[in-house]
């Protein structure tokens, strides 16, 4: 090893030692429509920047529309920066983080020497920009974050060689429980806003006496809109079969709004019969509401379910905790790669 080459380990060591060095995570442009994935992202950013690390959001083009205004003013203020048209210096110590639907840019940045990792929120999405046969740890990606127990276990039999660690995503502190009462008001959220829309329009035609109630599309609120609708809402729709945690779900259980959902094919450990309504097939949906309205006008509705919901949501209200797993992950994840680069210096 040359005296050149030595020098730029030795800077390495210094600045994972020093926190210098740079973790850019790889964000989707969203177009400042609110959304769950994007939110963990940011919450984690910040989470670093807090302890004194340098966390970059790296975007494609230089229009990104930044998540300051559903999100919170505060997370404008991370460090931005474009792909497009500006040569990004990556050094070996810097760490590089891609949502997994970026199978594209994983395979564009193989040969780069930084650390990898995956960010993996949505399993479904995995596939759509990876070629037939090709692997996370191919492009040097070993390490990937996952948001769940079932999740972990459902990529850890298809993406071998990888260590993976569970950061389960933390609920807003905006979702508290409401004093006053609910009105008839149904929140219907949905990944696909066809789903949303078919439910709505399928209740009204079936059970046409409700007509007087209300419906509210949740898709692309902010988080302080979506508190504020859900607080005058009875109860909540949730329709989502690929989510892999439910954010959603949980906010308004957390707001003290009970939730009628279709049961996700990975089914979520936190999902218990007495803390939610799970239905297994979305087309009895419109069955459940018109039941579960029914049961509420009769003051009929068993109180556990609301106190249950409460309970559950609760255990993902901790800001502290989920803040220090993303320090100690990237923490860890750093030593070792400088314990690589000192294994470096004594193998000259």
């Amino acid at each position: 090893m040359d005296q050149n080459l030595i020098e730029k380990v030795k800077l390495s060591i210094s600045n994972i030692e020093s926190k210098k060095f740079r973790i850019y995570f790889f964000v989707q442009d969203t177009k400042g429509n609110a959304k769950a994935s994007l939110s963990y992202i940011y919450r984690m950013a910040m989470s670093l920047k807090t302890e004194g690390y340098n966390p970059i959001m790296l975007h494609e083009k230089p229009d990104y529309t930044k998540v300051g205004e559903w999100l919170g003013a505060e997370f404008d203020e991370l460090e931005h920066q474009s792909v497009e048209g500006q040569n990004l210096a990556i050094a070996p110590e810097d760490i590089l983080v891609i949502p997994e639907i970026f199978g594209y840019v994983m395979e564009q940045v193989a040969n780069l020497p930084c650390g990898k990792i995956v960010l993996c929120q949505a399993y479904d999405h995995v596939f759509e920009t990876l070629a037939p046969g090709a692997t996370w740890n191919q492009f040097g990606f070993l390490k990937c974050v996952v948001t769940s127990e079932n999740m972990k276990n459902y990529m850890d039999d298809i993406m071998k060689s990888i260590s993976y660690t569970i950061i389960e995503p933390t609920i807003s502190q905006h979702f508290t429980k409401d004093k006053y009462p609910a009105k008839p008001i149904v929140a219907v959220h949905s990944r696909e806003q066809r789903d949303g829309l078919n439910f709505i329009k399928q209740f009204y035609l079936k059970f046409p006496q409700f007509r007087w109630v209300t419906f509210r599309d949740m898709r692309g609120m902010s988080e302080e809109q979506l508190a504020n609708t859900i607080k005058d809402c009875f109860v909540s729709v949730w329709i989502d079969p690929t989510s892999s945690f439910g954010t959603y779900p949980l906010e308004s259980m957390k707001m003290g709004v009970p939730v009628i959902g279709k049961t996700p094919n990975l089914k979520h450990e936190w999902m218990k019969q007495e803390n939610g309504v799970w239905v297994e097939n979305q087309l009895d949906m419109v069955n459940v509401l018109a039941n579960y309205l029914q049961n509420w006008l009769e003051d009929n509705i068993n109180t556990e379910l609301y106190t249950n919901g409460i309970e559950t949501a609760e255990k993902f209200s901790n800001n502290e905790k989920f803040s220090k797993e993303v320090v100690a992950l990237f923490s860890d994840f750093s030593n070792k790669r400088k314990d690589v680069f000192s294994q470096q210096l004594n193998n000259q």
